[in-house]
């Protein structure tokens, strides 16, 4: 396209003045009243009927019924529509990665073979990254960073971040994550055993009192990463057999790490050790058919299997296309068993605490961060929507580049085909 058309300059521009919009409510303190919401609190407090909410500086300062709302605030009239905390988008690569299929725009993974844990995938957020607002405005208000390997068994550290637009707005300390089981093979010469003493070697070399080697796994920022983790922080398993969960939580006791499980095919085979080792699972709830040998054991109902056992889930998705469908993939294991309020806790309040991110995110409480969203209906439904989302108190644009698309492009004569409609 001629960038000099008037067309070109239009689309410019609206795209301009919507930057700005968001970037003006991001910098803006805001008084936000909510009136009469049916709102899960994922606290003790349960679900209120006809609630009031006061959000003020970021935070919720009162929540109940009958409550004033004060002359400065908006008000939003809820009309007995569910409010929820914000949910949580699982681990991603939003504003890491653009376009899958093009290098230029993915930052979340190293191609290598070397082991290098000190890999920061936080130096390449980009916070206006096309696929936030469009995730952002479906009701996720955070996600998990993850790094991914390429060839190696570590893939590198991610970190919690909030979806509100602006640089800064990382959560919680740095995660490192881990890739075992058959996908992970390469490095370790095909052989699982292999991995196991591959990652032991890493261990050990973290030490302080071990000696550089000539064959060394790790550069010297490598061990001093590595070290961190060792009794302190939190690595991520991507494993699927049930076996290799095992090997997990055995590797891990044994090196005093605290894990967490992502995929989880075959968690529910191990569930009860799970429980007793207090490991959480991030398992997506649509895995019913094996992808690989490692996931012969996939069932739909594995996520109520976990949650009867005592095991904290969260989920995750397919892929990146897919970070947006989370609240439905959760109502279909709503369907296959797992406990409503308890689908509704893997999407806020689980992921907070398996992240450690502290008690007042993922709940709706006086003096918790305001993120929360406002919806159509059951926002475990795929008929529902997000009509509100708030973060850290500030009432987000609900546009993203789709929805200026479709204001874009829609017919406004319906006689007519699209091709005749022109931008004024």
């Amino acid at each position: 396209m001629n960038q000099q058309t008037p067309l070109f300059r239009k689309y410019i521009s609206v795209l301009f003045a919507s930057t700005l919009l968001i970037l003006s409510f991001a910098a803006s303190a805001q008084s936000i009243f909510i009136n009469d919401a049916t709102v899960y609190t994922m606290s003790s407090h349960g679900v209120l009927q006809a609630a009031d909410l006061l959000i003020r500086d970021g935070r919720i300062k009162a929540i109940g019924s009958d409550l004033s709302a004060p002359p400065d605030a908006r008000v939003i009239e809820a009309g007995g529509r569910p409010v929820t905390p914000g949910f949580f988008a699982g681990i991603t690569a939003l504003g890491l990665q653009g376009i899958g299929a093009e290098a230029a725009t993915a930052d979340s993974r190293l191609i290598t073979e070397a082991m290098r844990p000190e890999f920061d995938v936080t130096t390449a957020y980009n916070p206006h990254a096309t696929a936030i607002p469009v995730t952002r405005i479906e009701g996720y208000t955070w996600t998990m960073l993850g790094a991914n390997r390429a060839g190696s068994m570590i893939g590198g550290l991610g970190q919690g971040v909030s979806l509100d637009g602006a640089y800064d707005s990382f959560l919680g300390a740095k995660v490192l994550f881990i890739d075992v089981g058959s996908d992970a093979s390469e490095q370790s010469g095909g052989s699982r055993a292999a991995q196991w003493m591959l990652l032991s070697q890493a261990l050990a070399e973290s030490h302080s009192d071990v000696r550089w080697s000539p064959d060394a796994l790790l550069t010297e920022a490598g061990r001093r990463v590595l070290a961190e983790f060792v009794g302190n922080g939190i690595v991520v398993f991507d494993v699927d057999r049930a076996s290799d969960i095992l090997q997990v939580l055995e590797f891990t006791t044994k090196y005093k790490i605290n894990p967490v499980i992502t995929g989880g095919a075959e968690a529910w085979m191990v569930a009860d050790q799970l429980a007793a080792a207090g490991v959480p699972v991030i398992l997506n709830p649509l895995l019913n058919l094996p992808v690989s040998f490692d996931q012969l054991g996939s069932r739909l109902d594995n996520a109520a299997i976990l949650h009867e056992a005592g095991v904290s889930i969260s989920f995750e998705t397919a892929g990146p296309a897919d970070t947006r469908k989370l609240r439905q993939e959760a109502g279909n294991a709503v369907a296959n068993g797992l406990p409503y309020e308890a689908a509704l806790a893997g999407l806020t309040v689980n992921p907070a605490q398996i992240f450690d991110l502290g008690d007042d995110i993922g709940v709706l409480k006086e003096n918790a961060r305001a993120d929360l969203v406002i919806w159509s209906g059951d926002p475990l439904e795929v008929t529902s929507a997000a009509d509100q989302v708030i973060i850290n108190g500030k009432a987000i644009p609900m546009v993203s580049r789709q929805t200026l698309l479709l204001d874009r492009y829609l017919p406004e004569n319906p006689n007519l085909p699209r091709a005749y409609i022109k931008p004024q």
